[in-house]
């Protein structure tokens, strides 16, 4: 494990890629910018965030082709704690990686933590960032959001189930995956082709992340069903709130 400052106190910072196309939505075009609820997707994202009081500041990672994200997010920018950056790359992880290259520029330090959030996990609610923070602040790895595995698992072969796989330890993994910027950083730079997420690649170093119990609501938004989906999840929350 890297070592860090003795009795320096971490800060919390979030960083969101948001570079990507999208392609398999279907919302003709990034899917961070289609509408749900009549807001950008990023929009909710962004606001989830900003009831977040334990982060010192969010950083959102555009592509250096992007010219929808101040009208997607009118007012985002104008708090010192928001911050934007167009230096997307042509993988998630790369994109991811040169926002911590941008977060060590505005001063963030190698012990302060990272909490990587999808962009299109738009029904992020601050309690579950907290519930995160809360499970990993004195962990010597830190961890990520995650579920359970609930249904039956196949194994496919030719379209066909081919064995029924033991799922007792199976987890979905989800954001926000939290880690320490000196941890992350490296673990990104030494990944290669499978590294799917920030977890993926501390696991690749030797390291174990901590699940942390998420919620099925936190799903991110891959398919066009899933906007449907969504929609009706925030209309229920609208009622909610109206009782």
């Amino acid at each position: 494990m890297p070592s860090y400052a003795i009795g320096v106190a971490p800060r919390c910072f979030a960083l969101v890629p948001c570079a990507g196309v999208g392609l398999r939505a279907g919302a003709g075009g990034p899917k961070q910018y289609a509408l749900l609820g009549g807001r950008p997707l990023v929009a909710h994202t962004l606001a989830a965030l900003a009831g977040v009081s334990e982060l010192s500041a969010t950083l959102v990672v555009l592509a250096p082709e992007d010219t929808q994200f101040e009208a997607a997010v009118p007012g985002f920018g104008s708090a010192d704690s928001q911050w934007t950056a167009r230096i997307g790359g042509e993988t998630r992880a790369q994109t991811v990686a040169n926002g911590l290259d941008e977060l060590l520029a505005r001063g963030a330090q190698p012990h302060d933590w990272v909490l990587v959030h999808d962009a299109a996990r738009c029904l992020l609610r601050p309690a579950w960032v907290r519930r995160l923070i809360e499970a990993c602040a004195d962990d010597e790895v830190g961890g990520l959001l995650a579920l359970p595995l609930a249904d039956t698992l196949k194994q496919a072969r030719l379209g066909r189930s081919a064995a029924t796989l033991d799922r007792s330890d199976k987890w979905a993994a989800q954001t926000p995956q939290m880690f320490r910027l000196g941890l992350l950083r490296p673990a990104l730079a030494a990944g290669g082709s499978g590294i799917t997420d920030e977890a993926s690649a501390v696991e690749a170093l030797g390291h174990a992340p901590k699940l942390v119990p998420g919620e099925a609501e936190n799903f991110k938004i891959t398919w066009p069903g899933d906007f449907a989906l969504a929609e009706r999840l925030l209309a229920s929350r609208d009622e909610e709130a109206m009782r």
